[in-house]
């Protein structure tokens, strides 16, 4: 047995392990942020469980922590008490980015975690089946203990070899980026092995677990071997130690052999992850802006190697250096041992231990600037400027390119290896006066500010379903797309109606005006191309389409955890194939007639719809699962659940 499939049987509830089959898995642990995290919890309330089911659920403070107004205060006050309520842990804003944070603190090999953020695998860096989830599939979680997934495949990444000093585990997933593309893991588990796995530091590991969302994968995983009992023991938690690990003739669906000998520092290119070359082969171009952090690079090992590199140095007046640790606690030890007077000398400027401009919240770039990152996503617009080209790189090139003013590979810094060899503490000092452990109490008074509205819950399926086509996409639209992250936006997450109004706005202007005005009181659909849904786990881009009218979305493929969020919602996930998609136009109307007779595998396996507009029938099929259909015709998961409980 491969590592996955041990870690799926250890986990199954009911259904068959075999790959494309629908299995309930018993849920250990939870994680939720402040950005899909109201949502969560206004679910989980309409849930109304006694008590919650995971070992461990924590409710981490780290996107919106920009206060501008009183929207995310209060967001945070009612997640506070929400926690309060159901003994659910609370980390404070200035805690640090919850996938650090759990790594550091909660993460154990061998369990199984579903968290609210599409970096959720980021735990896989040590053995443990970590998975990004729409919010709603949490709130099940949290409430009922299982997650229904559709078994992967599991791909095999055979490493040998060792990393270059300078060459840090963002260059190897922007390595197999370049390869697999980011629909390459689609479907999949990327599962590690070989002895190359012993030079990969463990936060070097959480990088790569981390960057596999972009590959689209349904996570990623890395045996628990002695780097996670080493790492442990650092945090004082030796006592989760479990060794896990794939046999030695396990079987994979597919493997790809990566000599870590031969990764160059990387770089991606605006404005897709996947979009990937050497460094060396982009030249010296000149920056303007360097981020240094977010959830993928801001270990300590990654801002001691920073640190090292500004040491005695002083930037450019052009550049702009941002940098903002993983956790409190490594901010905390970085200010202990001098490593970050060093950064403040060098002219960075520091901001808190928090997601920040990785998820728009502040920084945005000047007009037409270029400004590297060590974040995970670059996608047009996603930094706040829609002229500004996002380059994704590691601390190590984007440290030594600040310095330069343009980019340079740190290879030329190859003769002074001191500088990345990092000694890690015996035992890290965690920050406990930011994790507030809180005892259930039932009795709790929920705060729920004036901008928290009630989210939308669909109807069921009727037997005919009439609707017009709004919308027509391209390929690979993202969440972004469809629900702009940016610092005005991101306090409107727990408001859908105020959010809805900047659905598709940076596809479409006239999005919300059409779906109010000119198809007031229709069945929307949109039409959209290949990957359809990729990116952030947010259940907003589905909610806020169905707020709007959205009834289906007929595409030629969908990503994972967005598909999931509109089957939740009862919004139906159609594929269609190159011809359908080339056929449909907006503005045609579609029908979708004798529904309640179509059987269940009918659905999966494709039925025929009707354009009117145009007189021509094509066929449609749901990617999805007998359970999958039932919250489709129930009108979603919600009502779903509430019609198996009468």
């Amino acid at each position: 047995m491969n590592l996955t499939l041990k870690l799926l049987s250890s986990h199954l509830l009911e259904g068959e392990l075999k790959s494309g089959n629908e299995a309930v898995l018993k849920v250990d642990q939870t994680l939720t942020q402040d950005s899909t995290g109201t949502m969560v919890y206004l679910q989980l309330l309409a849930l109304e469980p006694v008590k919650i089911a995971p070992e461990i659920a924590v409710a981490y403070i780290d996107h919106n922590l920009l206060q501008a107004g009183f929207e995310n205060a209060d967001d945070h006050d009612f997640i506070r008490t929400v926690a309060a309520k159901y003994g659910i842990k609370y980390s404070k804003a200035g805690n640090g980015i919850c996938h650090q944070l759990h790594l550091e603190r909660y993460a154990v090999p061998g369990k199984l975690l579903i968290g609210s953020d599409s970096h959720t695998p980021t735990c896989g860096a040590m053995g443990m089946l970590a998975i990004g989830a729409g919010g709603l599939d949490v709130a099940v979680g949290l409430a009922y203990g299982y997650y229904m997934l559709k078994i992967p495949k599991v791909i095999g990444i055979h490493l040998s070899g060792s990393l270059k000093p300078w060459v840090n585990g963002k260059d190897v997933i922007l390595t197999l980026l370049k390869q697999l593309t980011v629909k390459g893991g689609v479907g999949s588990v990327i599962e590690y092995f070989g002895e190359g796995v012993q030079a990969l530091s463990l936060t070097d590991r959480a990088t790569i677990t981390n960057m596999g969302a972009e590959l689209g994968a349904t996570t990623s995983v890395f045996p628990s071997d002695e780097r996670t009992y080493d790492y442990l023991k650092r945090q004082g938690r030796a006592h989760d130690y479990v060794e896990l690990k794939a046999d030695m003739d396990a079987d994979y669906d597919q493997v790809i052999h990566l000599d870590l000998d031969t990764v160059k520092p990387m770089v991606a290119l605006p404005h897709s992850p996947d979009n990937v070359v050497s460094v060396e082969e982009v030249g010296e171009i000149t920056i303007d802006q360097v981020a240094i952090g977010s959830c993928t690079n801001s270990s300590y090992k990654d801002l001691m190697r920073v640190a090292n590199i500004l040491d005695g140095k002083k930037l450019p007046a052009h550049v702009s250096l941002v940098i903002s640790p993983g956790s409190s606690t490594i901010l905390n030890m970085l200010a202990a041992n001098g490593a970050l007077g060093k950064m403040i000398a060098s002219g960075a400027r520091l901001l808190e231990a928090a997601c920040g401009p990785c998820i728009g919240m502040g920084q945005a770039p000047k007009s037409n600037s270029i400004s590297l990152r060590t974040f995970n996503r670059n996608f047009k617009g996603r930094c706040g400027t829609d002229s500004a080209s996002v380059y994704l790189v590691s601390p190590e090139t984007a440290a030594i390119s600040a310095l330069n003013g343009k980019l340079t590979s740190p290879e030329i810094l190859s003769k002074e290896d001191e500088l990345f060899e990092i000694s890690e503490p015996e035992l890290y000092k965690t920050m406990e006066n930011y994790m507030i452990e809180l005892p259930a109490y039932e009795a709790v008074q929920i705060q729920m500010g004036p901008n928290i509205k009630p989210f939308p819950v669909n109807q069921p399926l009727p037997d005919l379903l009439k609707g017009v086509v709004i919308l027509k996409t391209g390929d690979n639209i993202t969440t972004d797309d469809i629900v702009p992250s940016s610092a005005s936006l991101l306090p409107l997450r727990s408001n859908v109606p105020e959010l809805s109004k900047h659905c598709f706005k940076g596809v479409s202007t006239a999005f919300y005006e059409d779906a109010i005005h000119k198809f007031k009181n229709s069945n929307l659909i949109i039409v959209g191309g290949d990957n359809y849904g990729q990116g952030s786990s947010r259940e907003h881009a589905a909610l806020v389409p169905l707020y709007l009218g959205v009834r289906a979305v007929l595409a030629k493929s969908f990503a994972r955890i967005h598909r999931a969020n509109l089957i939740n919602s009862g919004i139906l996930p159609l594929i269609i194939d190159a011809k359908g998609y080339r056929d449909l136009n907006p503005s045609d109307e579609i029908h979708m007639s004798n529904l309640e007779l179509i059987s269940d595998v009918d659905f999966i396996e494709g039925f025929d719809i009707f354009n009117h507009t145009q007189r021509m029938t094509f066929r449609v099929k749901i990617d999805g699962s007998i359970a999958d259909i039932a919250k489709i015709r129930a009108g979603g998961q919600i009502n779903y659940l509430k019609s198996r409980s009468v």
